[in-house]
């Protein structure tokens, strides 16, 4: 099975000289880079776990930000978001961190902290990680201020719009309630009886068919995207992003994939595709309620092809 999917997927971009190498924005919990890492390799790359982007005004203790510049939630204090904001990987080593990468995916996780949004709100209730924050927050600006693609992976597409001066919703079920209507957790499954959440399947309408969405999905409808959020993007007015997916949920489209116009490759999508590879890699009865192997590959393949034929030629 992965003779055949290597030599579907990885011998055009062996077929181009160097091997193309991806960035794995940073994060603590090393366990969830495995299946992200083999969509990358499946899809002919080398992936490359980046170190933990630090800022130069905090102090940190180990490997986390002092507590001093956090709330009591672990959120981080809206004086020390704005310095970050402000600031970004100014005065970092991450120039030298960054050499011999072509692309950089941002995986999925927790809750951004809300301090760093457009439009800063309160704190929404789930676990919050400040450290990572900041460490993907420089990542993103900085490859997005020197254009190395990206790929935004739920978690990772909410910080491409929070980079991009996006407006955001903290909780689909409280937004909805606002509006008088129940949610139907279409976007992430209720806890079953032993408190654990699981993938849910549901469709993206694609809404631009001159977007990098379209061209790897090449349909108006990714059926069965395996989905696990209940943050999302408000709205992209007055950034450089454009809404490419969405799905009709109860009334209300919520942004699904989002790509900045003005830069080359700079995509973002609100599922999960490397949980699709994981499954049908681990051949789990599951599987089946998910698009495609190839489809959540195709995903990664695009990003390295697009390297391949902009940066390596």
């Amino acid at each position: 099975m992965l003779v055949l999917l290597w030599l579907c997927f990885g011998v055009a971009a062996q077929a181009q000289g160097d091997v193309v190498r991806v960035g794995l924005a940073w994060q603590p919990n090393i366990g969830t880079y495995d299946r992200v890492v083999r969509s990358i390799e499946l899809a002919g790359a080398e992936a490359v776990v980046l170190p933990q982007m630090r800022f130069e005004g905090f102090e940190y203790e180990s490997d986390k930000i002092s507590s001093g510049y956090l709330d009591a939630d672990g959120v981080l204090l809206q004086e020390n978001a704005d310095m970050v904001k402000r600031n970004t990987y100014r005065d970092t080593k991450i120039d030298s961190i960054m050499q011999g990468i072509d692309a950089v995916v941002f995986l999925g996780g927790g809750d951004i902290s809300s301090t760093l949004f457009r439009e800063p709100e309160e704190w929404g209730g789930e676990v919050c990680d400040a450290t990572r924050d900041v460490s993907e927050y420089l990542t993103m600006a900085y490859c997005l201020d020197n254009d190395i693609p990206v790929l935004g992976l739920c978690r990772g597409m909410q910080m491409l719009a929070v980079v991009s001066g996006a407006s955001m919703i903290q909780d689909l079920g409280t937004y909805y309630g606002a509006q008088c209507v129940e949610y139907n957790n279409t976007h992430r499954s209720l806890r079953d009886e032993n408190g654990n959440r699981h993938y849910t399947p549901h469709d993206v309408v694609v809404v631009d068919e001159s977007s990098f969405l379209y061209a790897i999905a090449k349909t108006d409808t990714i059926k069965n995207v395996p989905s696990w959020h209940h943050q999302v993007v408000r709205s992209v007015q007055g950034t450089a992003l454009k809404v490419t997916g969405v799905t009709p949920t109860q009334g209300y489209d919520v942004i699904e994939a989002i790509e900045r116009t003005d830069k080359t490759f700079a995509l973002g999508v609100q599922f999960h595709p490397e949980e699709a590879v994981r499954q049908h890699l681990a051949d789990e009865p599951s599987a089946q309620n998910f698009m495609q192997l190839y489809e959540g590959v195709n995903y990664f393949r695009e990003l390295i092809n697009y390297c391949i034929k902009h940066h390596k030629n």
